[in-house]
């Protein structure tokens, strides 16, 4: 008896672990699909695809593109979070997979404006709503996988693990285009841009092999044992749960403002506005990106320690300290403190807010809604704070004329109400499991 308890035991450790780690690898390749689109539209879509517009307005454009990737995350989080509270987590998993790499695919092999004209921005528009659709609904079953297998005391750094993939895949991203920015300006914008697109289909192989080995998650086992599913768990979420939809939506626009602008709007802004090299900003995002790597779990891990709820608030008192500082930083030109102000505000300062929401997000809603839940809040967050960020930083930039002060404004506010939205969160809380965990620590 005690063998086979043993066994068990075994068995879930293994079950979370493998859990934890397939979710942040196969999230770090949808992630690298979706932000080399971001990359690319800040370097070199404005040119392919709006060759007759001026710099700016040409920036602009490629991010109104980009930003459509956004508005198609609410529609994902809806249909693949209804799906994934009434069939299960894994298969939405492995469908969104498919559906971020083939149009990333696709974008590659794309004929440009010079080609078939307007046409190839109608065409890259689709794409990019087929890939906000597709992330819409992957984030809330990579953390709810992660957070539902992990054990009680350690939600906080399992559920870190898919959000320190956002490092991996901006990491991925920038250097992919770095690479292909160091071909000759001709060979880059005919054929070189393409590479990193086409690149996808080698991680969507691997993505896939990985994912299909994790077991669903337990919690939604249990659902389906109390038979205790809801018809449509969307209709569940905005009915009796508004006050859980809201307070995410407006604590994690802010955060998702802030990794936009430090991370692909600052590649626009330091390369057009103020004539830095694009390698040098690149090769600062992928510094800041491995930093990510780490600096997530860690963070995560102290979640566990000190509550989700106050390390998100802690996060967002930093990032309304920073906004200053980091351009203040980026207008001095100089390399070093260029460098500093990119890799601090993107992996130091994001990670602080972007740890700890896996558990926190997801304690908001009980299991037979959680993934309609949160991956509603998420994507609406994701329109207000990372779609529009973009465009509306650089709509300011022109107001302004250069000056990014309207912009430390913006995000102050964005701070500031983030902060009152998490007060509204249920607080965190030790349960029994959680103080046998300290203890056995500490011991």
């Amino acid at each position: 008896m005690s063998q086979v308890q043993g066994n068990n035991v075994n068995q879930k450790k293994s079950s979370h672990r493998l859990a934890g780690i397939s979710s942040m690898v196969g999230t770090t390749i949808e992630w690298y699909d979706f932000f080399i689109y971001g990359a690319a539209a800040a370097l070199i879509f404005n040119k392919l695809f709006f060759p007759n517009l001026d710099p700016l307005t040409g920036v602009l454009a490629a991010f109104a593109t980009y930003a459509v990737g956004f508005i198609g995350r609410p529609l994902g989080g809806i249909i693949f979070g209804h799906f994934g509270d009434k069939i299960g987590r894994k298969s939405m998993l492995l469908l969104t997979l498919m559906m971020m790499g083939i149009p990333t695919v696709l974008i590659g092999l794309l004929p440009t404006y010079a080609s078939i004209g307007y046409w190839a921005t109608f065409f890259l528009i689709i794409l990019r709503f087929i890939q906000g659709m597709a992330m819409g609904g992957e984030w809330g079953g990579a953390v709810l996988m992660a957070v539902e297998h992990a054990p009680e005391g350690r939600k906080g750094f399992w559920g870190s693990l898919p959000q320190a993939s956002t490092g991996g895949g901006l990491m991925l991203a920038s250097l992919a285009l770095g690479l292909v920015s160091l071909l000759p300006e001709s060979a880059l914008f005919s054929w070189g841009w393409r590479l990193p697109f086409l690149a996808s289909i080698i991680l969507l192989g691997v993505g896939w092999y990985i994912r299909v080995k994790v077991p669903e998650s337990p919690d939604f086992e249990k659902v389906k044992d109390q038979s205790k599913e809801i018809k449509v768990p969307a209709l569940q979420v905005f009915k009796h749960h508004p006050k859980q939809l809201l307070s995410i939506i407006f604590a994690r626009a802010a955060e998702n403002a802030w990794f936009y602008i430090a991370s692909t709007f600052a590649l626009a802004y330091t390369t057009t506005q103020l004539g830095i090299a694009r390698q040098e900003i690149l090769f600062a995002t992928i510094c800041g990106a491995f930093v990510i790597l780490f600096m997530t779990p860690l963070c995560g891990h102290l979640s566990d320690k000190v509550g989700q709820r106050n390390m998100f608030r802690f996060g967002l008192i930093v990032l309304a300290l920073y906004c200053y500082p980091f351009f203040s930083m980026l207008n001095t030109k100089d390399p070093i403190l260029v460098w500093t102000a990119i890799v601090v505000g993107v992996g130091v300062v994001f990670p602080i807010m972007y740890a700890p929401q896996s558990q926190l997000f997801a304690r908001q809603f009980p299991a037979e809604i959680r993934y309609s839940g949160i991956s509603i809040s998420v994507q609406f967050a994701g329109i207000i704070g990372g779609g529009l960020a973009p465009l509306i930083a650089t709509k300011l930039l022109s107001i302004g004329h250069g000056n990014p002060s309207l912009i430390v404004i913006y995000m102050l506010c964005m701070a500031l109400i983030a902060i009152v939205a998490v007060s509204f969160m249920k607080p965190d809380f030790k349960t029994q499991e959680n103080k046998k965990y300290i203890q056995k620590s500490i011991s």
